[in-house]
């Protein structure tokens, strides 16, 4: 046991949801904007950076990729979105919420798209993608929502049955830009 506490890192997730009809004057968090590097070609064929979804609660995240490398610590939030920054055929270099690097397993990745509210503050879903719509609902910190789809700067994402628009970059994992240096 000696060190193992040291070995794990928990990312927890908060409760998903606060439904609510007024939109707060909440601070959104800045879009990041660049243009996207070539796309090169990698062992799976699919672009980097991109993002996946943990498909476990305890996921263990290596220094390097292979089993013999030193364990880093163990993700344990099923659906964590992370962002593929690096691979082999077997091994996923990922960047997590936290802005942590670390290597994965490909077979503990899902393709399936998720987001999280890194923000200190609820953020409203709206009923439309346009600012000054309503707020359909509030996504909590730390909160985790799939995400449907971006289109034109505005992103469609559901959580507990509930859903709306955020602008692009607003909750994590909502854009292409690498988010780990």
């Amino acid at each position: 046991m000696g060190g193992q506490g040291d070995a794990q890192k928990r990312i927890r997730a908060g409760g998903p949801l606060l439904k609510g009809a007024a939109l707060g004057s909440l601070a959104a968090a800045a879009i990041l904007t660049g243009a996207a590097a070539p796309e090169r070609q990698t062992p799976s064929g699919m672009p980097v950076p991109r993002y996946v979804s943990l498909k476990f609660d305890k996921v263990n995240a290596r220094a390097g990729p292979g089993d013999d490398h030193k364990l880093l610590f163990v993700y344990r939030v099923r659906g964590l979105p992370l962002q593929v920054v690096a691979e082999t055929s077997e091994w996923r270099r990922v960047c997590d919420p936290e802005g942590t690097l670390a290597w994965v397993h490909k077979r503990v990745t899902d393709g399936r798209r998720m987001t999280m509210n890194t923000t200190p503050s609820p953020v409203p879903l709206l009923k439309r993608p346009k600012d000054g719509f309503k707020a359909a609902a509030f996504l909590n910190p730390r909160a985790l929502a799939t995400l449907d789809r971006c289109d034109k700067g505005w992103c469609k994402v559901k959580a507990d049955h509930a859903g709306g628009w955020v602008r692009e970059g607003v909750l994590w994992g909502t854009t292409d830009t690498p988010q780990c240096h």
